[in-house]
């Protein structure tokens, strides 16, 4: 950390003008852009755009989630001051234009038209060029994120970090539920089930309707290299999206979500896999159901924060200087 950068750096994501680089300014002050990135709507040179979805309508338990990108920025300002531990010195904030493109806007009271609006939201950042990292609200968003970059990728490949399936059979496509996404973005045809894979499970599902499925002991078990072997022969090079819910990791390490489940990932196997998975043709991502009001310690959004930084790191590594 530079101590003269820190002396003078202070609402950096309203007042830098390159949105490349590392930031200084103290970890507890100034506006809590996530990793302090500038905030613009301009995409013009752009390689990433993070943008939050403050939604969380659509939960089966408890519900607090919509709080998460606020709290996940915030959380986030203890990281931008070096690059991200364990990538080989790869530095994606100082090589590549990220930006906070801010949070969607919606009617609280009109849960109808919200997946239009995330759609239309989503593909109007891909059309100008950039890759998205979402930060969540509840998992049923993802769903319109999917069919945005469908129309733009075709079937997707997903990696699905989730203690829950969401496979729930539900065939009316209007109904809003975040255990039913999945199975309706399968049925849609937004997601190549041959194509994907969901990593710790530990909930029972009676039709997985193709996808391949790691649930958490396999994990415990068999070990993060093991995983990362198996995901990359699933998805291979297909344009892929990466959907981490929180609850994918145990409530010891995640205990801020709406529906825990023991048993789940430690965070140091959680980091270990994304690291690893370094090279697949990763095209967006999101982080959800992290909810602070259940997580007076702030864990929950520290963990969010960091996937969601090893999702950048992933969208972007194929595109490094070599």
């Amino acid at each position: 950390m530079s101590l003269e950068d820190a002396k003078r750096q202070i609402d950096r994501a309203f007042t830098v003008d390159d949105p490349r680089g590392l930031a200084f300014e103290n970890a507890f002050a100034g506006a809590t852009s996530f990793l302090r990135r500038k905030y613009t709507k301009d995409l013009a040179g752009v390689d990433l755009a993070i943008t939050g979805v403050p939604f969380d309508q659509a939960v089966t338990h408890r519900s607090g989630c919509r709080m998460g990108p606020r709290a996940i920025r915030e959380a986030s300002t203890l990281q931008p001051y070096d690059p991200p531990y364990g990538w080989d010195g790869f530095d994606p904030l100082s090589e590549f234009s990220i930006v906070d493109y801010g949070d969607l806007a919606f009617d609280y009271a009109y849960t109808p038209s919200f997946p239009t609006l995330l759609q239309n939201h989503i593909a109007g950042i891909l059309t100008q060029g950039p890759g998205t990292v979402a930060l969540g609200g509840d998992h049923f968003m993802t769903l319109p994120i999917l069919r945005a970059y469908a129309e733009k990728f075709g079937p997707m490949s997903v990696i699905q970090f989730d203690a829950h399936s969401d496979l729930w059979a539900d065939d009316d496509m209007d109904r809003i539920d975040h255990g039913t996404f999945m199975y309706k973005a399968v049925k849609a045809g937004v997601v190549d089930p041959s194509r994907s894979v969901q990593i710790g499970i530990r909930t029972e599902c009676d039709d997985y309707l193709g996808m391949r499925y790691i649930d958490a002991r396999t994990v415990h078990e068999k070990g993060a290299a093991y995983v990362v072997e198996e995901v990359k022969k699933i998805v291979g090079d297909h344009p892929t999206y990466v959907t981490f819910d929180i609850d994918a990791l145990d409530p010891a390490f995640a205990p801020g979500t709406g529906t825990p489940v023991w048993g789940g990932l430690a965070s140091w196997q959680a980091a270990a896999i994304l690291r690893d998975l370094a090279g697949i043709n990763v095209v967006g991502g999101d982080v959800v159901e992290v909810s602070p009001a259940y997580d007076t310690t702030g864990a929950t959004a520290v963990a969010g924060a960091h996937v969601a930084m090893e999702l950048c790191c992933l969208a972007l590594w194929n595109k490094r200087k070599m």
